[in-house]
């Protein structure tokens, strides 16, 4: 009883590697191995180097922006007509600076997620279940293994970052200290070109702490999608199919094959008999054929209906066991006759066509 149990837990217990089907299912479902610090980290990085590019312009804009609102809306009379007008001329130009941050940031996002997972479209991951709101597995996932390592990671890096925030800007203070006295244009790119460099060391700080998480979120997806050795047989057995289901296509399939086979036997030239056992139907053509050709060939009832098929359509049928027994042996459907077959069978097509001459 004991070896029984044991037996059974051993055939329970996810030792196996998933199986290709196993992954493909899973990937239907959305669940992938990803981590989303290597999106954090690339867009991060792709914003602050598309922002040392597009500093200058950026620079230029906001001072005029910020000029034109000082030199010319602040002689506007404020009523219902002006706001309306004064807002929607800030949102544009406010749109002109915004958007090409946000489109490198979605590019970087979904060229990040590619990278990662490949094109993906899961509606089964997005579909409404009620088992997504059940507190008590809200509450599991909030206390389990995986959390906790998520929390340690989050620390690790809120460490981290404000350590490296911190040491860029202590070796920067002394142009920090002296920013007060320094032009708003000066000040303003100093404050650019510290922002730029914090945000870029960040970046690579994420990119570097992103490499270990993802080969993390790998590990843990292959032990999350392991297999019993009970699930690679039921997924193998259900891949197979049902054995009476494949004994019944197997049945359909040969009844086709005989049907096909039984099609031939009109157009033969000749039927060889033992006589009640085997019967071998050729056919021969000298312009197209090598060699004679066994068109259909059967034993007991399949022999019976090839004869009965032979004389209700006149086929000349030759009583010879030893060359029925050997045709039946050595050749399959669409076989030519053996070597050392081609005299006996000679002697016997030779024997057709002077009958049928006749």
């Amino acid at each position: 009883m004991k070896l029984s149990l044991d037996l059974q837990y051993f055939a329970q217990e996810k030792t196996e590697k998933a199986t290709p089907k196993k992954r493909q299912d899973t990937r239907k479902k959305g669940q992938v191995p990803k981590s989303t610090d290597v999106n954090t980290a690339l867009i991060l990085l792709g914003v602050f180097l598309f922002m040392f590019l597009y500093a200058g312009v950026l620079g230029d804009f906001i001072v005029n922006m910020m000029q034109h609102v000082f030199l010319e809306y602040i002689h506007w009379e404020v009523s219902e007509q002006t706001i309306p007008s004064l807002f929607n001329e800030i949102a544009a130009e406010s749109a002109i600076v915004i958007l090409p941050i946000m489109l490198i940031t979605l590019v970087v996002g979904v060229s990040a997620s590619l990278i990662q997972v490949g094109f993906m479209f899961t509606p089964e991951a997005i579909a409404f279940k009620l088992e997504k709101i059940n507190p008590l597995k809200g509450i599991k996932r909030i206390f389990s293994i995986r959390a906790l390592v998520e929390l340690l990671k989050s620390l690790l890096k809120i460490i981290l970052v404000g350590v490296l925030v911190f040491s860029i800007i202590w070796f920067s203070l002394d142009s920090l200290v002296f920013l007060s006295q320094r032009p708003v244009a000066a000040g303003f790119g100093e404050l650019a070109r510290l922002t730029g460099i914090i945000g870029a060391s960040v970046a690579f700080l994420l990119l570097l702490l992103a490499v270990p998480d993802y080969m993390y979120q790998r590990f843990d997806h292959e032990k999350q999608i392991r297999m019993s050795k009970q699930d690679v047989k039921d997924e193998h057995k259900k891949m197979e199919g049902d054995p009476l289901i494949k004994s019944k296509r197997r049945k359909k399939q040969m009844d086709m094959a005989m049907q096909r086979m039984m099609q031939e036997v009109p157009e033969a030239d000749v039927v060889i008999t033992n006589p009640t056992h085997f019967a071998i139907a050729l056919k021969y053509d000298e312009d197209t054929m090598a060699a004679p050709k066994v068109t259909a060939k059967g034993a007991d009832y399949v022999a019976l209906r090839i004869k009965s098929l032979a004389q209700k359509h006149e086929i000349v049928m030759v009583e010879n066991k030893p060359l029925a027994r050997s045709l039946y042996a050595q050749t399959e459907i669409g076989d030519e006759v053996p070597e050392n077959l081609f005299k006996a069978v000679a002697e016997v097509l030779a024997y057709v066509y002077r009958l049928t001459n006749e």
